[in-house]
C-alpha cells in the first residue's frame, strides 16, 4: 500500500455520505422556507467532510494506541493496526486535518453572516470548536467520551440536530419547529449506525476496557435499543410528511424505511455479530437517501 493510498484508507471515505446526510436535510428544509445559496451549500459540505476526516484520522489513532484495535476487532483493519501509518503520521494528519477544518468553519460562517451579525457569528464559532474537540475526543486520551458510554449522545447531537438545525440557521438565520423532526430522524439513524458498529465490536470493545453503551447493556439490549433507534426515526419523518401543506407529494421520503424495516429484520436474524459489517453500510447509505429525498422533494416545491 502506498503512502497515499493508506491516507486515504485512513480517511475512511465510505463513512462520508452519513455525515452528510445532515446538511442534505438542512439545506431540503432552508429550500422549502424559500432560501438557497449553492455557494454556502458546498461550504458546509467541504466543511462537514473535513470533520469526518478529522474524526476518522482521530479515531484510527486513538484505538490504535489504546490497543482496542487488535486480532479480536471484527471490522476492516484500521491503517495504524496495519502498519500502513505510524502514529506520528496520524498526529500530523489530525493536525493538519483540525485545521482545514477549523478554517473552513470560519470561511463558511463568514460567508453566512458576515461581520454584521457577530453574535451568531462566535455562537457558531464556539459550535464548530466544539465539532472539532468532538471529532478528536472520541477515542483520543484518558477522558475520550467514547471509552465512557457517550459517543451514541454525542452522535445523536452532532449528526443529527447540530447538523440539520445549524445549516438551516445558516440560511435562515432562523428556526422553525418542523426542522426538529429530520434532525431527530437523522440524528437518530446515525446513532443507530454507531450503534450497530458497538454490537459488531463488543466482544474486542469490552476485552480492551472500551465501555460503550452495547457494552455496558449487553448484546440483546443493544439490538431493542437499535431498533427503538430506527422507529423514532421513522416516526419523526411520518410526522414530517403528515403536517406538510401536499403529504402525498412527501410520501417518497419514506421509501427508506422499507429498506430499513429489511436491514431490521435481518438485525434481529443474526447470530455471529461478524455479519452485521455489511448492515452498517445498508443503514448509513438508507440515512443518506432521506437527506437526499427530503432535498429533491423540497427543491421540487420551492
Amino acid at each position: 500500500m502506498t503512502k497515499l493510498s493508506a491516507w486515504v484508507h485512513a480517511a475512511r471515505l465510505r463513512t462520508l455520505p452519513l455525515s452528510l446526510s445532515g446538511i442534505l436535510a438542512g439545506t431540503a428544509l432552508a429550500l422549502g422556507s424559500g432560501y438557497s445559496d449553492g455557494w454556502l451549500f458546498l461550504l458546509m459540505l467541504a466543511t462537514t467532510i473535513g470533520y469526518q476526516v478529522t474524526s476518522n484520522f482521530a479515531n484510527d489513532y486513538g484505538d490504535g494506541v489504546k490497543g482496542t484495535d487488535n486480532e479480536f476487532r471484527i471490522g476492516p483493519q484500521r491503517a495504524m493496526q496495519s502498519g500502513a501509518l505510524s502514529a506520528s503520521d496520524l498526529r500530523r494528519g489530525i493536525w493538519l486535518s483540525s485545521t482545514a477544518s477549523a478554517a473552513l468553519t470560519l470561511g463558511t460562517l463568514l460567508y453566512a453572516f458576515g461581520t454584521e451579525s457577530l453574535g451568531y457569528l462566535l455562537l457558531f464559532l464556539l459550535l464548530g470548536s466544539t465539532a472539532i474537540w468532538a471529532s478528536i475526543k472520541y477515542t483520543i486520551g484518558s477522558d475520550a467520551y467514547g471509552y465512557r458510554g457517550l459517543g451514541d449522545i454525542f452522535v445523536f447531537l452532532f449528526f443529527g440536530l447540530l447538523s440539520v438545525l445549524g445549516s438551516y440557521f445558516l440560511f435562515t438565520h432562523s428556526l422553525a419547529l418542523e426542522c426538529f423532526l429530520p434532525a431527530i430522524a437523522i440524528g437518530a439513524l446515525s446513532t443507530g449506525v454507531l450503534n450497530l458498529n458497538n454490537l459488531r465490536d463488543r466482544e474486542s470493545d469490552n476485552r480492551s476496557g472500551k465501555r460503550t453503551l452495547v457494552v455496558q447493556m449487553g448484546y440483546a439490549n443493544g439490538v431493542r435499543y437499535h431498533i427503538a433507534l430506527c422507529l423514532l426515526a421513522f416516526l419523526a419523518i411520518l410526522y414530517y410528511v403528515l403536517i406538510q401543506d401536499q403529504p402525498l407529494f412527501f410520501l417518497p421520503c419514506l421509501i427508506p424505511f422499507l429498506f430499513i424495516g429489511i436491514h431490521l429484520r435481518t438485525v434481529t436474524r443474526i447470530t455471529d455479530p461478524a455479519s452485521l459489517d455489511p448492515e452498517l453500510k445498508k443503514l448509513a447509505l438508507s440515512t443518506f437517501a432521506i437527506g437526499l429525498l427530503l432535498l429533491a422533494v423540497n427543491y421540487y416545491f420551492s
